[in-house]
């Protein structure tokens, strides 16, 4: 192999796959690309379920891998590291020969609710809270006792389960691994402990035999097979030396990794979150601590994570109804020609699942106030990117209430954030600057694998390079009308919430 010149990273979403080349002497992102154009389709066998073939993953990151290659003109054997982030807590089933044996059960899918609730109490929701920081919920380890109960014969073909990550790791190298970080994210994790918890595979009844063997977040986990490196265009031998969910690398890319730095996102769904060292819970278990990637069992970084999942899948589902195709761009110039608060339209963003701020319930997204001889597309377009800021600072608010202090929020220059309407929004009602760095995912993705594969030093080498392109301050001057715009909103929320 030739001296290694480069790193890549994936960031494979539920909507897409993007990849980033990194040049390993200065850092500097020579190139991203995204695969496939449009949206990767969801499958949603019944209501509230949401699938996605690995195979169609697969799929992308090959195309991707080839796009991003031919777009810089840089060979296959100048990559010298492999970084990977991915969309959390989807589980992944293969049987002996790496076959699936059946779609992934995705993040945003709801049909294990009622599992999660009945492992919550069968554990004792306290012992739970305390050793898990969570819930079992929703997250992968109750998907996989659904599947257990509801398709017992798939579940008999079961010889690993992984995260999606995992799974194109497992498609590069051949072998089934996963981290710390990863079975953090899907409940399996023992914070107090500091091993995967004995109580979920006790109550769940599942084998541990069926986890994979734990490798390094980051470091060398495995590399690229020869049969691989030739779907992909790279060499075998390629390190593997990065995974972690979506949202910790987001944080990672954005520089948060310390005890009070805080990062935020807003895609298909929204995230708020920040780094503690303490062992910090919801008691109604409304937001999650899950490793952060530089967690380890006797330095115990936590990313506590609240999550909206219905934010960026919102305004995207707006503009198909409204206006297909238009620029974003379009639509914020004509959003803001309707006035703070939307004159009185109010919009409940949550029709992608059970949501877990609002204790795990399916209220699906609402339009209310609507006034036929008032509003037209701008109050349409407003009242979809307040509600979506609304959603956000009404999560904030369960993170202060556990003693997580804000001044300063981090955020990629991407998605929702590029948005004046909702970056102000946010940014007045929380009373944080809001700081607009210039990285995605994939490029985080493709620094941490340099470090872990000893290109770079440590992860502070990652951030020689990042740049502040904006910020949204708050905005006193609007401060009463913004107010007075979310007490609508949170009235109308509590309104369909109660019983």
């Amino acid at each position: 192999m030739s001296v290694p010149q480069y790193s890549i990273g994936f960031d494979l979403g539920s909507s897409s796959v993007k990849a980033a080349l990194i040049r390993l002497e200065d850092g500097a992102a020579i190139g991203k690309s995204s695969y496939p154009e449009q949206e990767m389709p969801i499958q949603a066998p019944q209501p509230g379920w949401a699938e996605q073939d690995p195979e169609f993953w697969w799929a992308c990151i090959k195309a991707v891998t080839r796009q991003l290659l031919e777009q810089t003109g840089v060979p296959g054997a100048a990559i010298g590291s492999i970084g990977m982030a991915y969309q959390m807590h989807g589980l992944v089933l293969v049987d002996e020969q790496q076959q699936v044996v059946r779609p992934s059960i995705i993040w945003c899918d709801s049909r294990a609710v009622a599992t999660g609730q009945a492992g919550f109490e069968a554990i004792g929701q306290e012992r739970a809270l305390k050793h898990l920081l969570n819930s079992p919920g929703n997250f992968t380890a109750s998907k996989l006792k659904w599947v257990q109960q509801e398709e017992p014969d798939t579940y008999a073909r079961i010889h690993k389960i992984m995260l999606p990550g995992d799974y194109i790791a497992m498609r590069m190298s051949g072998h089934i691994q996963t981290t710390i970080t990863g079975l953090s994210e899907g409940i399996f994790w023992d914070f107090a402990d500091r091993q995967v918890s004995s109580d979920v595979l006790r109550v769940y009844d599942i084998d541990p035999a069926l986890l994979p063997d734990i490798a390094p977040g980051i470091g060398i986990q495995s590399k690229i097979s020869e049969t691989a490196a030739d779907e992909l265009g790279l060499s075998p031998g390629t390190p593997i030396s990065y995974r972690a969910g979506d949202q910790p690398n987001n944080a990672l890319s954005l520089g948060v990794l310390h005890p009070g730095e805080v990062a935020a996102t807003g895609g298909t769904s929204g995230v708020v979150y920040a780094v503690t060292d303490q062992p910090l819970y919801d008691p109604q278990s409304r937001v999650n601590g899950f490793a952060h990637v530089n967690y380890q069992p006797d330095a115990p970084h936590i990313g506590v994570l609240m999550c909206i999942n219905g934010t960026g899948i919102q305004y995207s589902w707006l503009r198909k109804m409204l206006a297909p195709g238009t620029p974003y761009e379009t639509l914020e110039a004509e959003a803001a020609k309707a006035p703070i608060g939307a004159a009185g339209m109010t919009a409940l963003p949550f029709g992608n699942g059970a949501e877990r701020i609002l204790n795990d319930r399916q209220v699906g997204a609402q339009l209310l106030g609507l006034d036929f001889n008032r509003h037209g597309k701008a109050h349409l377009l407003r009242a979809g990117l307040e509600g979506i800021a609304f959603s956000f600072i009404y999560g904030m608010g369960i993170l202060r209430d556990m003693g997580l202090k804000m001044e300063v929020i981090r955020v990629g220059n991407d998605n929702l954030f590029q948005s004046a309407i909702f970056g102000h929004t946010v940014a007045s009602l929380s009373g944080c600057t809001i700081e607009i760095m210039e990285t995605t995912g994939a490029i985080g993705a493709a620094q941490a694998a340099a470090v872990g594969a000893g290109h770079w030093d440590d992860l502070s080498a990652i951030h020689h390079n990042l740049k502040k392109v904006g910020q949204y301050e708050p905005q006193s001057t609007d401060i009463d009308a913004y107010r007075a715009a979310y007490q609508a909103w949170e009235k109308a929320l509590q309104k369909t919430i109660t019983p």
